[in-house]
């Protein structure tokens, strides 16, 4: 098995973050693995264990991005690659197209991200690479098994699952998914994108003999001007989709409000608050 991690440093969200006119200032910003990044990590790693196979962690970052990949590498991974994102477009669409560049050749059988990057929310950069590629993907997983053909025939067979096509696949992902509440059984043939729920696993931390072991472990570093020029990537594909314009702290929070009087009074008070002050109702 060939395994390939999306990984995105994010800031740490439990730090204070300082936002400018300029954007966020990075000074005093501690950085790690998106939290979810670290879920698709953690349970590479435990298929690695089961099948055996190499585990390959990629981001797309600035040079600090190699902070993160050193962490990967000294958790269990066992290669490493940043895409530099200096002349890439700060935009999801180009930064996929990027990505997926850079993946293609490597050819995994299995490629799993984080549902989401807690910095920006979208949730689409991965699910763009897996177009790009046109692999078939399973999203906010809170379960994987991969088995064979065989063996999803036999629970195919029994009545377990069923199968809309035949089986075409050496193997498949069996994954269950958060839906809102509730979760439900998919398959989808490898190779395949998986996205990370929180749940999913226990990530696990580096080691001391992981962190010496990371200083050895091959991690190079891509830029565009490479994947340009080897002609895996078109400059028409870095055509900006969206423009972010601003970039702006939420506003103060305002003092709260004690409302006097009876229960029914209280009451009728949060009502007019709610409807003459927040327009909510």
């Amino acid at each position: 098995m060939k395994i390939v991690v999306l990984l995105k440093q994010t800031f740490d969200t439990e730090e204070k973050i300082t936002v400018t006119a300029a954007g966020i200032d990075e000074r005093d910003a501690k950085f790690v693995i998106n939290p979810y990044d670290e879920f698709a990590l953690e349970e590479a790693l435990r298929q690695r264990e089961l099948l055996g196979g190499t585990v390959i962690a990629l981001t797309c970052g600035p040079e600090r991005a190699q902070d993160a990949l050193r962490t990967a590498l000294a958790i269990g991974a066992d290669e490493a690659i940043r895409l530099d994102n200096t002349a890439l477009p700060d935009d999801n669409s180009s930064v996929a197209a990027a990505i997926a560049a850079v993946i293609k050749p490597l050819a995994p059988d299995l490629l799993l991200a984080g549902l989401f990057a807690v910095d920006s929310g979208a949730g689409s950069v991965a699910l763009q690479v897996a177009e790009r590629l046109q692999l078939p993907h399973a999203s906010a997983a809170v379960k994987v098994n991969l088995i064979s053909a065989a063996e999803l025939g036999a629970l195919s067979t029994v009545g377990v699952l069923s199968t809309a096509s035949p089986l075409s696949a050496e193997r498949y992902a069996l994954v269950e998914r958060d839906i809102e509440g509730d979760t439900e059984t998919v398959t989808v043939p490898l190779p395949a994108l998986i996205t990370a729920q929180q749940g999913l696993n226990e990530p696990r931390y580096p080691s001391l003999p992981g962190i010496m072991k990371a200083k050895r472990k091959p991690l190079r570093t891509i830029t565009l001007e490479e994947l340009i020029s080897s002609r895996a990537l078109s400059p028409g594909s870095l055509s900006p989709r969206t423009e972010r314009k601003q970039l702006l702290p939420p506003p103060p929070r305002a003092a709260g409000k004690r409302l006097p009087g009876a229960p029914a009074e209280q009451a009728a008070a949060l009502v007019a608050l709610l409807r003459d002050e927040a327009k909510l109702l």
